[in-house]
């Protein structure tokens, strides 16, 4: 299990949200590729990036910021908010993206994502973001009639390799995860999964990793980490435990 350092970019800054609300927005930095580096001087392993305004609006906004990202560190960097064509899907891959995350697109076209499988098949991660088993799509701004459980059992069926489960209702909360709904993703899906939302200690991260699930890939880190209530190195020193 791996701890992915989060860094969601909004008008070229480093922001944390709370449940995805952009009227309740914590600007952390002004320079996101800064907060890459220092990531990755602190031990991360892989960053998970998200670009907010490409989520809300619906397409890529700040590839120059994510360019420059990942030419300024070595590890990888997985990326996801408002890739929601084959051609955006590239050209982030060509800039040196490693992993591609697929929200929206992915729940409202099955057909766009089985074609992206076939020609990424080792890069293209699902994000599931969900309230109370229902999806939330469009950078968080759709109710949808999707159940998560459905979507995870679609993914299942088309040969994802990895997800990534978002309880929206915790994220940028820090009151901690919620272990049930995190322990029957972990049951349904027959891919790796990465958790995100709530993480507020090393506690919830010990006790994520206790539920001993083999697909258990990682967990995202976001606000817990830039207020300090934990360092990553402790985060890392827990998810490596054997």
């Amino acid at each position: 299990m791996i701890i992915l350092p989060a860094i969601d970019i909004r008008m070229g800054k480093v922001v944390r949200l709370l449940q995805g609300d952009f009227t309740k927005e914590t600007v952390y930095s002004g320079d996101p590729v800064n907060v890459a580096k220092r990531l990755e001087r602190d031990g991360a392993r892989m960053l998970h990036v998200v670009d907010l305004d490409g989520a809300f609006l619906g397409k890529l906004k700040n590839l120059p910021i994510i360019r420059e990202i990942t030419s300024s560190i070595k590890i990888p960097i997985e990326l996801g908010g408002g890739l929601r064509t084959e051609g955006e899907v590239e050209q982030v891959l060509s800039c040196g993206v490693k992993r591609v995350v697929i929200g929206t697109r992915a729940y409202a076209d099955e057909s766009f994502l089985k074609k992206l499988i076939k020609k990424y098949a080792d890069v293209v991660v699902v994000s599931i973001d969900a309230a109370r088993g229902e999806i939330i799509s469009e950078g968080w701004k759709r109710q949808t009639s999707i159940k998560a459980k459905e979507l995870i059992q679609r993914v299942n069926d088309i040969g994802i390799k990895t997800i990534i489960y978002t309880d929206i209702l915790k994220d940028g909360t820090m009151e901690g995860p919620n272990l049930n709904i995190i322990e029957d993703v972990l049951n349904r899906a027959s891919c790796n999964v990465i958790i995100s939302g709530g993480i507020s200690s090393l506690d919830d991260i010990k006790s994520i990793k206790a539920l001993n699930r083999r697909n258990l890939l990682g967990i995202i880190v976001g606000k817990a980490l830039y207020e300090g209530k934990f360092t990553l190195q402790e985060a890392n020193e827990i998810a490596g435990e054997e």
